[in-house]
């Protein structure tokens, strides 16, 4: 155990950094662990504050000693405000209990379901194409955040949400930009006081209240009378039969477990397909090589859960989109003990960050680590070999995200889908900022140019 205090930032170069801290805290992020290290201290009032930019930390927070370190942290209180207790932001029995009840609807059988749901949600976005003439700009992340909320509708909850996607992803937005207001300045009264923005905020999660009250409606009404082994085989319905020794879901847990996975379900794989097709665009070659691949094996049909297999290629695009572009790029933590992170003597009450925008890119880890370059990831030719900890879209270990393999999957199969029969092109000139919100957006939207291939 070192004795040596831990580098960071001396107090006059925070205060000059505080205007970036809240514009660009990506790239102060990546800054201070460049010129401190892998560890680096932030002064701060009352409890340390830490930055942990190595694999061996990240396996210390999340996996080795995870019952060392809670999420009673700024980022998962202003998230509360919206999912409530969910998964998300849960801790201890609750969230162990959660996750045990839940975990059977994510096995590989049930996630399997998603392929007909995504086929579905592509051809709407297909038919809305349609007939547009080449070079149409379109706004890719909206594009994106509408189908993939359809597809967690239809997979999840067997709900068609694609009358509401308008309505849904404004409230969801709305509620996350507030989520972040909040996290960036702690004095913003609480949700109960009507400023501008509380109001904003309540009138959000009101909207997604609603669509769960009828979600819950619909399916009551849909099973009345129906035997169990005819009823849906989904998310809703496990959690309406979900039990334990201690009790059934209540009505606040399934509010706030359906919120959840709406916000979270169709934020992260939109934030993912985005920025891989702002990647794609961005490297011609890359782009000829998927869609040879899915050339070859699709020949314009939809892809199948059979064909993944023979699309390497295409899952290695997403993978790297994901290593360059986390759409969960902060992950924080509270220590509840003292601890030993990386040499150094972490006290009880300390804030840990972990960030995968900085990790993805740390020199020692990968090579050339701000280059688009999915060969990385294939599993013959030059692929490096991936330290497990090193690579971290969905979280690590007990908390590692339940719909991780949802995600890639739908991900994969709209790529391919998607890849098979358009391709994006950047706009000249326009400029793409990485926003860092509760995902990674880009500031403004994505406009792109579609052309039919």
């Amino acid at each position: 155990m070192s004795g040596v205090a831990v580098p960071g930032p001396a107090g006059g170069r925070m205060l000059r950094e505080m205007f970036r801290i809240r514009t660009d805290p990506l790239h102060f992020l990546l800054d201070m662990a460049a010129d401190y290290g892998d560890l680096v201290a932030f002064p701060v009032p009352r409890h340390a504050a830490l930055l942990v930019n190595h694999p061996d930390g990240v396996r210390r927070v999340l996996q080795s000693n995870h019952h060392g370190y809670d999420r009673d942290t700024m980022q998962y209180r202003t998230l509360s405000y919206v999912t409530g207790g969910g998964l998300l932001t849960a801790d201890g029995e609750r969230w162990l209990r959660h996750r045990r009840l839940m975990q059977p609807a994510f096995h590989r059988k049930a996630v399997e379901r998603i392929v007909d749901h995504t086929a579905r949600a592509v051809q709407r976005r297909v038919v809305a194409w349609e007939g547009a003439p080449s070079g149409t700009v379109v706004d890719v992340d909206e594009a994106m955040m509408h189908t993939a909320l359809e597809v967690v509708g239809g997979a999840l909850f067997s709900t068609d949400l694609s009358g509401e996607a308008d309505r849904l992803v404004r409230a969801v937005l709305v509620a996350l930009d507030e989520v972040i207001r909040r996290a960036r300045n702690p004095l913003i009264p609480p949700p109960r006081v009507p400023t501008l923005g509380n109001r904003r905020l309540s009138r959000a999660v009101s909207t997604l209240d609603e669509s769960v009250t009828r979600m819950l409606g619909e399916r009551v009404e849909l099973v009345r009378g129906v035997p169990i082994e005819e009823q849906p085989h989904d998310l809703l319905g496990m959690l309406l039969a979900a039990h334990d020794d201690e009790a059934s879901f209540t009505a606040r847990e399934l509010r706030d477990e359906i919120v959840t996975l709406i916000v979270a379900g169709h934020e992260t794989v939109a934030s993912a397909l985005t920025w891989t097709w702002y990647l794609l665009g961005s490297a011609p070659a890359v782009e000829e090589r998927l869609h040879a691949e899915l050339d070859a094996v699709l020949a314009g049909r939809l892809p199948t859960m059979a064909d993944l297999d023979s699309l390497p290629f295409t899952r290695a695009v997403l993978d790297e989109a994901l290593r360059l572009y986390p759409p969960a790029w902060l992950i924080s933590r509270r220590a509840t003990e003292d601890d030993v992170l990386l040499g150094h003597s972490v006290a009880a009450g300390s804030l840990v960050f972990l960030s995968p925008w900085v990790l993805h890119r740390h020199p020692d880890v990968w090579e050339r680590p701000e280059v688009f370059d999915p060969d990385r990831f294939l599993a013959d030719g030059r692929g490096e070999a991936v330290e497990r900890f090193a690579y971290v879209p969905f979280g690590a270990g007990p908390n590692l995200c339940i719909g991780r393999d949802f995600a890639l999957l739908e991900a994969a199969l709209v790529i391919a889908a998607v890849g098979s029969r358009y391709r994006f092109a950047p706009l000249r000139g326009h400029r793409v900022d990485a926003e860092p919100l509760v995902t990674i957006r880009p500031k403004g939207g994505l406009p792109m140019r579609l052309h039919p291939r």
